[in-house]
């Protein structure tokens, strides 16, 4: 029996706000919060296999053909599920891939790094200070150990210049309770870690469905809340530090949320820096990874496609 409309965009919202709560619980309220995936027995009758990849149109592509159209973008945003240890892996080989390719063209940045600690990043990468020193400074992700230093540590080794791009999470809940309008309240020396203000704001229906659902799992129906503007003050704070800081090719990483269908942080990057060409990737989780589900099209330029019972790093 065909899906009405209706149930398929229930099913599309269900599934956007169950790709999105880990990561918001996470980024917003600080904590290590995922939804934990149930093993699936493959049905598959070929090898197992760990991952494939596929292009916009559903294609099925090989690492080299991916990182050949990724390499001729300004700007390169690799979604990801946090948790997902194929993906992260695959995170590196895009960074050596495309650092053979730009050589020290290329910068690098990261949702998982928040811009007042860029001082801190910057005297780690450059052995200024220890590595416990910043590890214990930093406010570094749970994961951090398994899943980004890697990432860092390459950009270490190569001399690649890595971005703190996100918002200190302190704005993002503050503005979770009192609107962006009372950015402008703050400080000049706060303001250094924000984008230009006022931040551009407009709601869509499917987000404001996705955090009217993120407010009610928090129990928070009787208090007014911003969660909407509290995304789109990350969003814009992402776009700003990888449109102020990049000069030839940026690679940066952050969850599928801020840039699948080239929305989240995309809009803002093009916002401050026009003609900015942009490509994306989006980590996505499904039954079998013989062909790519539907109801991913759409979401970005390639697809790393994992399958659901794969181990996750948490």
């Amino acid at each position: 029996m065909k899906k009405t409309k209706k149930n398929k965009k229930a099913a599309r919202l269900s599934g956007r706000f169950q790709r999105f709560l880990g990561t918001l619980l996470f980024v917003i309220f600080g904590s290590g919060t995922g939804f934990s995936q149930t093993p699936v027995q493959q049905t598959s009758s070929t090898d197992p296999q760990a991952y494939a990849l596929f292009d916009a149109q559903g294609h099925r592509i090989s690492f080299s053909e991916m990182v050949s159209g990724l390499a001729e973008a300004d700007v390169v945003l690799v979604g990801e599920i946090h948790n997902c240890c194929i993906t992260h892996w695959l995170e590196l080989e895009i960074t050596r891939a495309l650092h053979r390719i730009h050589g020290d063209r290329l910068m690098m940045g990261a949702e998982m790094f928040e811009a007042d600690n860029q001082l801190l990043l910057d005297e780690y990468m450059q052995r200024t200070i220890r590595y416990d020193s910043f590890e214990d400074e930093a406010r570094l992700w749970p994961n951090y150990q398994t899943d980004y230093a890697p990432l860092v540590f390459y950009a270490k080794e190569h001399s690649i210049p890595f971005v703190a791009t996100n918002v200190p999470r302190r704005y993002a809940n503050v503005v979770k309770y009192k609107g962006l309008a009372f950015l402008d309240s703050l400080s000049d020396e706060a303001k250094r870690y924000l984008p230009p203000l006022p931040i551009t704001f407009q709601a869509d229906d499917d987000q404001e469905h996705l955090f009217t659902l993120m407010h009610a799992v928090g129990k928070g129906q009787g208090e007014k809340s911003f969660l909407a503007e509290a995304q789109a003050l990350k969003d814009a704070t992402m776009g700003w530090f990888i449109a102020r800081s990049m000069q030839h090719k940026f690679l940066h990483f952050n969850g599928n949320y801020h840039s699948d269908f080239k929305k989240g942080l995309v809009p803002y990057l093009l916002e401050y820096r026009p003609g900015t060409t942009v490509k994306t990737v989006c980590s996505v989780r499904q039954e079998t990874v013989e062909l790519l589900d539907e109801e991913h099209k759409g979401r970005a330029d390639y697809y790393i496609c994992v399958p659901e019972d794969m181990s996750s790093s948490y």
